[in-house]
């Protein structure tokens, strides 16, 4: 994928965001990995005004902008989680209503049922740190470096993956285990899958052969 294919990828999956309603507004921000930089979606602006053009290019190495605009106000916290995790190629930050909200109410989204297992792994958690800070940068990349999902409290969910694709859709797998807590919640304590259980399922043939797919995925 060349930088123009990855720019457009940028806009389809920014745009998929706001249909999934993970943001509101100019709320949230997205980030690839291109060679040595990164192209970050720009302060400001929400992911339904942009164009493949309006992405701003930031060194990796330096972390400085190295193209017109100004970068996503986050713009460290992203670059943090590429130095921290030399295999990821994505980086999803949203504002997903019932995370949040489960979050803000004291609670914890653990595996409830096998997706959550094969595709996310475990969750990070951080307690609440002032959004745009080197300090919640930090925090995010102490979490990231073996985690695919961290939820800060107070403020959203961030998600990194191989590529675009992959990376969005631990976002949506977050919020729909939201949901599904939630909904729990009205019968009873909800039952969070036992270490055995999620050993198992890992290692199902049918789950290594999917993940292998989303390694050779295609960003779009």
């Amino acid at each position: 994928m060349d930088e123009k294919e990855l720019r457009e990828a940028l806009v389809y999956w920014g745009r998929k965001i706001i249909e999934k309603k993970l943001v509101v507004g100019a709320g949230g921000n997205i980030s690839a990995r291109y060679k040595d930089i990164m192209l970050i979606s720009p302060s400001g602006l929400g992911f339904d005004e942009l164009e493949p053009k309006d992405y701003i290019a930031v060194n990796l190495e330096t972390g400085k902008t190295v193209s017109d605009g100004r970068p996503s106000s986050e713009v460290v916290m992203h670059w943090f989680c590429y130095l921290g995790r030399p295999d990821i190629n994505a980086v999803v930050h949203t504002h997903p209503p019932l995370t949040i909200g489960v979050i803000a109410g004291g609670g914890r989204i653990g595996p409830m049922f096998p997706d959550f297992v094969a595709y996310l792994g475990s969750l990070g958690y951080i307690d609440y740190v002032t959004p745009c800070t080197a300090e919640l940068a930090r925090a995010v990349q102490s979490q990231v470096k073996d985690k695919n999902g961290v939820l800060m409290l107070g403020h959203g969910a961030l998600t990194v993956g191989q590529n675009l694709k992959e990376a969005f859709q631990r976002t949506e797998l977050i919020e729909e285990s939201a949901r599904i807590l939630i909904a729990a919640k009205q019968f009873g304590e909800p039952r969070i899958l036992t270490s055995k259980e999620c050993d198992e399922i890992r290692n199902l043939d049918a789950e290594k052969y999917r993940m292998e797919l989303i390694k050779k995925a295609n960003s779009r």
